[in-house]
Protein backbone atom coordinates (compact mmCIF):
# COMPACT_ATOMS: atom_id res chain seq x y z
CA UNK A 1 0.00 0.00 0.00
CA UNK A 2 1.22 3.62 -0.58
CA UNK A 3 2.39 5.53 1.80
CA UNK A 4 0.33 8.58 0.39
CA UNK A 5 -2.60 9.46 2.79
CA UNK A 6 -5.79 10.94 1.01
CA UNK A 7 -8.71 11.48 3.92
CA UNK A 8 -11.54 12.52 1.77
CA UNK A 9 -15.29 13.30 3.89
CA UNK A 10 -18.97 13.05 3.49
CA UNK A 11 -21.98 14.74 5.28
CA UNK A 12 -24.76 12.60 5.91
CA UNK A 13 -27.70 15.12 5.88
CA UNK A 14 -30.43 13.64 3.79
CA UNK A 15 -30.23 10.60 1.03
CA UNK A 16 -27.16 11.78 -1.92
CA UNK A 17 -27.69 13.02 -4.91
CA UNK A 18 -26.03 13.59 -8.28
CA UNK A 19 -24.73 16.81 -6.90
CA UNK A 20 -22.70 14.99 -4.40
CA UNK A 21 -22.10 12.37 -6.85
CA UNK A 22 -20.20 14.44 -9.54
CA UNK A 23 -19.15 17.23 -7.07
CA UNK A 24 -17.39 14.39 -5.07
CA UNK A 25 -18.43 11.47 -4.80
CA UNK A 26 -17.02 9.55 -8.02
CA UNK A 27 -13.64 11.36 -7.58
CA UNK A 28 -13.12 10.16 -4.21
CA UNK A 29 -13.73 6.59 -5.06
CA UNK A 30 -11.65 7.09 -8.24
CA UNK A 31 -8.88 7.98 -6.02
CA UNK A 32 -9.23 5.84 -3.07
CA UNK A 33 -9.71 2.53 -5.77
CA UNK A 34 -6.64 3.20 -7.59
CA UNK A 35 -4.38 1.79 -4.81
CA UNK A 36 -2.01 4.85 -5.12
CA UNK A 37 -2.96 6.07 -1.66
CA UNK A 38 -3.78 4.90 2.10
CA UNK A 39 -7.18 6.03 1.75
CA UNK A 40 -9.62 7.33 4.74
CA UNK A 41 -13.03 7.75 3.97
CA UNK A 42 -15.34 9.10 6.35
CA UNK A 43 -18.96 9.89 6.98
CA UNK A 44 -19.14 12.94 8.58
CA UNK A 45 -21.92 12.88 11.38
CA UNK A 46 -20.27 14.66 14.22
CA UNK A 47 -20.45 17.53 11.36
CA UNK A 48 -24.23 16.10 10.76
CA UNK A 49 -24.88 17.47 14.05
CA UNK A 50 -24.60 21.30 13.42
CA UNK A 51 -28.24 20.73 11.32
CA UNK A 52 -29.28 17.18 11.92
CA UNK A 53 -31.74 17.09 15.41
CA UNK A 54 -32.99 13.79 15.12
CA UNK A 55 -30.96 10.48 16.28
CA UNK A 56 -32.96 8.31 13.97
CA UNK A 57 -32.48 10.59 11.35
CA UNK A 58 -28.80 10.41 11.82
CA UNK A 59 -28.43 6.94 12.23
CA UNK A 60 -30.39 6.32 9.13
CA UNK A 61 -28.73 9.05 7.08
CA UNK A 62 -25.71 7.51 7.47
CA UNK A 63 -26.24 4.02 6.54
CA UNK A 64 -27.95 5.26 3.24
CA UNK A 65 -24.65 7.31 2.76
CA UNK A 66 -22.11 4.17 3.13
CA UNK A 67 -24.53 2.57 1.16
CA UNK A 68 -24.24 4.77 -1.64
CA UNK A 69 -20.80 4.89 -1.53
CA UNK A 70 -20.52 0.94 -1.75
CA UNK A 71 -22.81 0.77 -4.68
CA UNK A 72 -21.13 3.54 -6.59
CA UNK A 73 -18.25 1.37 -6.66
CA UNK A 74 -16.18 2.38 -3.62
CA UNK A 75 -13.83 -0.78 -2.90
CA UNK A 76 -13.87 -1.29 1.29
CA UNK A 77 -10.63 -3.55 0.38
CA UNK A 78 -8.47 -0.61 -0.82
CA UNK A 79 -10.14 2.15 1.57
CA UNK A 80 -10.93 2.73 4.75
CA UNK A 81 -15.24 4.12 5.46
CA UNK A 82 -15.92 4.35 8.89
CA UNK A 83 -18.37 6.37 10.79
CA UNK A 84 -16.31 10.29 12.14
CA UNK A 85 -17.73 9.59 15.74
CA UNK A 86 -15.75 5.83 15.83
CA UNK A 87 -13.07 8.05 16.29
CA UNK A 88 -13.73 10.41 19.07
CA UNK A 89 -9.95 11.60 19.12
CA UNK A 90 -11.17 14.53 16.81
CA UNK A 91 -12.98 15.94 19.19
CA UNK A 92 -10.59 16.20 21.34
CA UNK A 93 -7.80 17.55 19.15
CA UNK A 94 -10.11 19.91 18.14
CA UNK A 95 -10.37 21.19 22.02
CA UNK A 96 -6.35 21.21 21.84
CA UNK A 97 -6.38 23.34 18.21
CA UNK A 98 -9.31 25.70 19.52
CA UNK A 99 -7.01 26.59 21.93
CA UNK A 100 -4.41 27.84 19.05
CA UNK A 101 -6.93 29.51 16.67
CA UNK A 102 -8.59 32.78 17.31
CA UNK A 103 -12.59 34.09 16.96
CA UNK A 104 -11.22 36.66 14.51
CA UNK A 105 -9.75 34.06 12.48
CA UNK A 106 -12.64 31.63 12.63
CA UNK A 107 -15.12 34.40 11.58
CA UNK A 108 -13.29 34.74 8.09
CA UNK A 109 -14.77 31.66 7.23
CA UNK A 110 -16.79 30.96 4.34
CA UNK A 111 -19.70 28.96 5.79
CA UNK A 112 -19.84 31.38 8.90
CA UNK A 113 -20.26 34.64 6.96
CA UNK A 114 -22.50 33.00 4.61
CA UNK A 115 -24.80 31.87 7.28
CA UNK A 116 -24.35 34.94 9.44
CA UNK A 117 -25.44 37.13 5.86
CA UNK A 118 -28.65 35.29 6.00
CA UNK A 119 -29.18 36.78 9.26
CA UNK A 120 -29.17 32.97 10.92
CA UNK A 121 -28.40 32.15 14.33
CA UNK A 122 -24.90 30.46 13.85
CA UNK A 123 -24.30 27.44 16.69
CA UNK A 124 -20.86 27.02 17.91
CA UNK A 125 -20.23 23.41 16.49
CA UNK A 126 -20.77 25.08 12.48
CA UNK A 127 -18.90 27.99 13.58
CA UNK A 128 -15.61 25.71 14.51
CA UNK A 129 -16.63 23.77 11.66
CA UNK A 130 -13.36 24.51 10.37
CA UNK A 131 -11.43 23.33 12.99
CA UNK A 132 -13.20 20.07 13.39
CA UNK A 133 -11.81 19.36 9.59
CA UNK A 134 -8.83 20.06 10.47
CA UNK A 135 -8.85 17.17 13.23
CA UNK A 136 -10.45 14.97 10.69
CA UNK A 137 -7.69 15.56 8.00
CA UNK A 138 -5.11 16.29 10.43
CA UNK A 139 -5.00 13.03 12.93
CA UNK A 140 -4.24 10.93 9.58
CA UNK A 141 -1.46 13.06 8.53
CA UNK A 142 -2.96 13.28 5.31
CA UNK A 143 -1.00 14.00 2.36
CA UNK A 144 -4.20 15.27 0.05
CA UNK A 145 -7.87 15.86 0.48
CA UNK A 146 -9.71 15.72 -2.48
CA UNK A 147 -12.34 18.51 -2.25
CA UNK A 148 -14.59 21.19 -4.62
CA UNK A 149 -13.12 24.45 -5.00
CA UNK A 150 -15.67 26.02 -3.26
CA UNK A 151 -14.19 24.29 -0.21
CA UNK A 152 -10.21 25.24 -0.84
CA UNK A 153 -10.44 27.51 2.35
CA UNK A 154 -10.82 24.58 4.67
CA UNK A 155 -7.46 23.00 3.76
CA UNK A 156 -5.63 26.33 3.72
CA UNK A 157 -7.06 26.16 7.38
CA UNK A 158 -6.05 22.95 8.10
CA UNK A 159 -2.44 23.51 7.16
CA UNK A 160 -2.83 27.22 8.70
CA UNK A 161 -3.31 25.01 12.35
CA UNK A 162 -0.77 22.53 11.59
CA UNK A 163 1.51 24.86 11.19
CA UNK A 164 0.01 26.88 14.60
CA UNK A 165 0.45 23.53 16.52
CA UNK A 166 4.14 22.90 15.56
CA UNK A 167 4.89 26.03 16.07
CA UNK A 168 3.40 26.25 19.34
CA UNK A 169 5.07 23.38 20.78
CA UNK A 170 8.16 23.51 18.59
CA UNK A 171 7.70 19.81 16.98
CA UNK A 172 6.90 18.82 13.36
CA UNK A 173 4.10 16.65 14.45
CA UNK A 174 1.27 17.44 11.75
CA UNK A 175 2.02 17.80 7.73
CA UNK A 176 0.61 20.33 5.93
CA UNK A 177 -1.89 18.90 3.58
CA UNK A 178 -2.33 19.86 -0.45
CA UNK A 179 -5.86 20.03 -1.42
CA UNK A 180 -6.54 17.85 -4.55
CA UNK A 181 -8.92 19.78 -6.77
CA UNK A 182 -10.50 18.00 -9.41
CA UNK A 183 -10.10 19.91 -13.01
CA UNK A 184 -13.37 20.50 -15.02
CA UNK A 185 -15.80 20.02 -11.46
CA UNK A 186 -18.35 22.74 -12.04
CA UNK A 187 -21.28 23.44 -10.25
CA UNK A 188 -23.34 20.52 -10.92
CA UNK A 189 -27.24 22.68 -11.82
CA UNK A 190 -30.17 21.06 -9.99
CA UNK A 191 -33.59 20.94 -11.91
CA UNK A 192 -34.04 24.86 -12.00
CA UNK A 193 -30.49 26.14 -13.07
CA UNK A 194 -29.75 26.64 -9.54
CA UNK A 195 -26.79 24.55 -7.89
CA UNK A 196 -28.18 21.06 -7.12
CA UNK A 197 -29.24 21.06 -3.12
CA UNK A 198 -31.83 19.56 -1.02
CA UNK A 199 -32.05 23.12 0.73
CA UNK A 200 -33.36 24.24 -3.16
CA UNK A 201 -35.60 21.35 -3.29
CA UNK A 202 -33.76 20.74 -7.02
CA UNK A 203 -32.12 17.86 -6.93
CA UNK A 204 -32.06 14.23 -8.16
CA UNK A 205 -31.46 11.65 -5.62
CA UNK A 206 -28.98 8.68 -6.71
CA UNK A 207 -31.29 5.62 -5.70
CA UNK A 208 -35.02 7.63 -5.69
CA UNK A 209 -37.88 5.19 -7.39
CA UNK A 210 -38.02 5.10 -10.77
CA UNK A 211 -41.05 7.08 -10.86
CA UNK A 212 -39.60 9.34 -8.66
CA UNK A 213 -36.45 9.51 -10.93
CA UNK A 214 -38.95 10.23 -14.01
CA UNK A 215 -41.21 12.76 -12.32
CA UNK A 216 -37.96 14.95 -11.28
CA UNK A 217 -36.17 14.74 -14.84
CA UNK A 218 -39.91 15.80 -16.74
CA UNK A 219 -39.72 18.81 -14.59
CA UNK A 220 -36.20 20.17 -15.59
CA UNK A 221 -36.62 24.10 -16.44
CA UNK A 222 -36.53 24.71 -19.93
CA UNK A 223 -37.35 27.50 -21.98
CA UNK A 224 -40.02 28.53 -24.51
CA UNK A 225 -37.89 26.91 -27.89
CA UNK A 226 -39.89 24.75 -30.50
CA UNK A 227 -38.37 21.46 -31.41
CA UNK A 228 -37.91 22.81 -34.32
CA UNK A 229 -35.38 25.69 -33.17
CA UNK A 230 -31.57 25.27 -32.33
CA UNK A 231 -30.37 25.68 -29.09
CA UNK A 232 -27.81 26.67 -27.29
CA UNK A 233 -25.98 23.82 -24.96
CA UNK A 234 -23.93 25.43 -22.69
CA UNK A 235 -27.44 27.54 -21.53
CA UNK A 236 -29.85 24.37 -21.47
CA UNK A 237 -30.17 22.89 -17.90
CA UNK A 238 -31.06 19.23 -19.80
CA UNK A 239 -27.60 19.23 -21.50
CA UNK A 240 -25.61 20.90 -18.30
CA UNK A 241 -26.59 17.45 -16.56
CA UNK A 242 -26.73 15.29 -19.15
CA UNK A 243 -23.40 15.70 -20.52
CA UNK A 244 -21.81 14.97 -16.59
CA UNK A 245 -22.85 10.95 -17.51
CA UNK A 246 -21.04 11.01 -20.88
CA UNK A 247 -18.12 10.02 -22.49
CA UNK A 248 -15.81 12.99 -24.96
CA UNK A 249 -17.57 11.67 -27.73
CA UNK A 250 -21.26 10.89 -26.44
CA UNK A 251 -20.86 14.85 -25.52
CA UNK A 252 -19.79 15.96 -28.61
CA UNK A 253 -23.41 14.17 -30.15
CA UNK A 254 -25.67 15.22 -28.04
CA UNK A 255 -24.17 18.57 -28.16
CA UNK A 256 -24.90 18.97 -32.18
CA UNK A 257 -28.60 17.82 -31.49
CA UNK A 258 -29.16 20.87 -29.24
CA UNK A 259 -27.32 23.14 -31.77
CA UNK A 260 -28.86 21.54 -35.34
CA UNK A 261 -32.49 22.01 -34.34
CA UNK A 262 -35.62 19.46 -34.60
CA UNK A 263 -34.59 18.17 -30.88
CA UNK A 264 -37.68 18.73 -28.80
CA UNK A 265 -37.09 18.91 -25.00
CA UNK A 266 -39.99 16.44 -24.35
CA UNK A 267 -37.12 13.99 -26.52
CA UNK A 268 -33.92 15.72 -24.42
CA UNK A 269 -35.56 14.55 -21.57
CA UNK A 270 -36.49 11.43 -21.94
CA UNK A 271 -33.12 10.22 -23.37
CA UNK A 272 -31.31 11.92 -20.41
CA UNK A 273 -33.94 9.99 -18.35
CA UNK A 274 -32.39 6.69 -20.19
CA UNK A 275 -28.88 7.72 -19.70
CA UNK A 276 -29.54 7.48 -15.82
CA UNK A 277 -31.52 4.68 -15.82
CA UNK A 278 -28.81 3.22 -17.60
CA UNK A 279 -25.99 4.16 -14.69
CA UNK A 280 -28.03 3.65 -12.10
CA UNK A 281 -28.29 -0.51 -13.64
CA UNK A 282 -26.73 -2.52 -10.95
CA UNK A 283 -25.80 0.19 -8.61
CA UNK A 284 -29.72 0.98 -7.38
CA UNK A 285 -29.97 -3.23 -6.62
CA UNK A 286 -26.79 -3.21 -4.71
CA UNK A 287 -27.83 0.16 -3.06
CA UNK A 288 -31.79 -1.19 -2.08
CA UNK A 289 -29.92 -4.95 -0.86
CA UNK A 290 -27.32 -2.97 1.57
CA UNK A 291 -30.57 -1.19 2.84
CA UNK A 292 -32.29 -3.92 3.32
CA UNK A 293 -29.46 -5.99 5.29
CA UNK A 294 -28.08 -2.86 7.66
CA UNK A 295 -26.08 -5.27 9.65
CA UNK A 296 -23.80 -5.59 6.55
CA UNK A 297 -23.18 -1.87 6.30
CA UNK A 298 -22.75 -1.68 10.10
CA UNK A 299 -20.01 -4.71 10.12
CA UNK A 300 -17.93 -2.68 7.09
CA UNK A 301 -18.38 0.69 9.20
CA UNK A 302 -17.07 -0.76 12.74
CA UNK A 303 -14.20 -2.71 10.57
CA UNK A 304 -13.42 0.61 9.23
CA UNK A 305 -13.59 2.22 12.79
CA UNK A 306 -11.22 0.22 14.51
CA UNK A 307 -8.68 0.85 11.95
CA UNK A 308 -8.63 4.51 11.41
CA UNK A 309 -8.96 4.47 15.65
CA UNK A 310 -5.83 2.57 15.89
CA UNK A 311 -4.10 5.12 13.67
CA UNK A 312 -5.94 8.37 15.56
CA UNK A 313 -4.81 6.60 18.67
CA UNK A 314 -0.80 6.80 17.65
CA UNK A 315 -1.40 10.08 17.02
CA UNK A 316 -3.05 11.31 20.02
CA UNK A 317 -0.61 9.21 22.41
CA UNK A 318 2.28 11.88 20.61
CA UNK A 319 0.02 14.75 20.88
CA UNK A 320 -1.14 14.31 24.42
CA UNK A 321 2.37 14.13 25.77
CA UNK A 322 3.99 17.60 23.29
CA UNK A 323 0.84 19.20 25.06
CA UNK A 324 1.52 18.50 28.64
CA UNK A 325 -1.91 16.39 28.77
CA UNK A 326 0.17 13.03 29.25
Amino acid sequence: MSNKILVSGIKPTGRLHFGNYFGAMRQNIELANSGEYESYVFLADYHALTSVKNGDELRTQTLEAAASYIACGLDIDKAILFRQSSVPEVTELTWIFNNLVTMPYLMRAHAFKDNEAKNKDVNVGLFDYPVLMASDILMYNADVVPVGADQKQHIEYTRDIAGYYNRAFGVEQFKEPKELIVDGVAVIPGIDGQKMSKSYNNHIELFCSDEDLKKRVMSIVTDSATSEEKKNPDENNIYKIHKLFLNEEGDKSLRAKFENGGYSYKDAKEELLSTIMKWREGKKEKYNELISNPEKIIKILEEGGRKAKARAEVTMKMVRHQVGLQ
